[in-house]
């Protein structure tokens, strides 16, 4: 997820237990790991060597983060009798979309994930754990969220808190997903300690919504950039797990509509001065923050074809952004122009 752009202005850290409170929080934490071995596909994962597992990452401020908000004031939000604006019929029609579960066969695995992990060897090899590391913690982040804001909003608006839970579902099965990629290189995050251990960082609601629409439609573009350029030079395909990308990026362009659903059901986050200018500042700390994710992992791009400084998807999947309704006001992206073959990715 990509809050922790703004977070050196806005986020105050809190430890876990303080996160939701009361013993049935303690409980309901103590869940996600075994939620994400059942999401996964079935295929074998060879544990990795003894003292190989790796339990924490080292945080900085660019390192993928766990959030936390303020639940009371989400509730009020979606509370049908204090809330007007929400329109119920599109989340409906949102849920029957993720009713469906386009990708509940995609995430399978085959034999030749651990051949190409052995063939990637010296200065890659560890670029590509890092990648997957990042990639792993950030999947995992947004289910923590999801899984919660599911839970709390049950019985104040049941469909949202569906259309939650099976976001947790599809970020759960990415994440699992990614982890078993660690496998291929020996090694494992332990999800069920980084749940426990990690200091969650409180994000007020509004900020939420921002930051995990932006980074949802901007995940889409980047799967797909990085997807559609291996396909046109399949030699720089090291690793099996870009061929889903094509599918796995609607996963997150779903999440990302959803959220502009649920932001133009709370006009005052985005039609007042006030909004319009942290609506800006969102969509440039966030698109800075992943262009300095790019330039700190040019090895890596490099790696499967990408120039990193040449043109960005943060920069190029603005476009697109900006001109939905909720972002319309971003105009100073809007002369970004991209370009095809020279793109690297956002990952946060």
């Amino acid at each position: 997820m990509a809050l922790a752009a703004a977070e050196v202005a806005l986020a105050k850290s809190i430890t876990p237990i303080a996160k939701f409170g009361g013993k049935a929080t303690e409980a309901s934490i103590s869940r996600p790991l075994l939620h994400i071995r059942a999401s996964i596909d079935s295929a074998t994962v060879t544990p990795p060597a003894r003292g190989k597992g790796k339990k924490e990452i080292k945080e900085t401020l660019l390192t993928p983060r766990f959030y936390t908000t303020d639940f009371d004031e989400m509730e009020q939000l979606f509370n049908k009798e204090i809330n007007k604006n929400l329109n119920q019929s599109e989340f409906e029609a949102l849920l029957n979309e993720f009713k469906t579960d386009y990708n509940q066969t995609h995430f399978v695995r085959n034999s030749e994930f651990k051949e190409a992990a052995e063939k990637i060897q010296g200065p890659l090899r560890q670029i590509f754990v890092e990648f997957l590391e990042r990639s792993c913690t950030a999947e995992f982040s947004g289910f923590l969220l999801y899984k919660e804001l599911g839970r709390r909003l049950k019985k104040t608006n049941p469909v949202v808190a569906e259309i939650f839970s099976l976001m947790s579902r599809d970020e759960a099965r990415h994440a699992g997903f990614l982890n078993k990629g660690l496998a291929d290189f020996n090694l494992a995050l332990d999800l069920g300690f980084l749940t426990k251990a990690r200091k969650y960082t409180f994000f007020k609601p509004k900020f939420i919504f921002y930051a995990t629409y932006l980074s949802e439609k901007i995940g889409y573009w980047r799967y797909i950039t990085i997807y559609r350029h291996l396909k046109e030079n399949p030699e720089y395909q090291l690793y099996p797990i870009f061929k889903y990308f094509e599918n796995w990026c609607q996963d997150e362009n779903r999440h990302g509509d959803f959220f502009s659903a649920l932001m133009k059901a709370q006009p005052q986050f985005l039609n007042d001065w006030k909004a319009k200018l942290w609506s800006r500042f969102f969509c440039l700390s966030v698109y800075v923050t992943m262009y300095l994710n790019d330039c700190q992992r040019t090895a890596f791009y490099e790696g499967i074809g990408l120039n990193t400084k040449k043109n960005s998807t943060c920069m190029s999947s603005s476009r697109p952004i900006e001109q939905r309704q909720e972002f319309s006001q971003l105009s100073l992206m809007s002369r970004t122009q991209s370009s095809r073959g020279n793109l690297t990715g956002c990952w946060v």
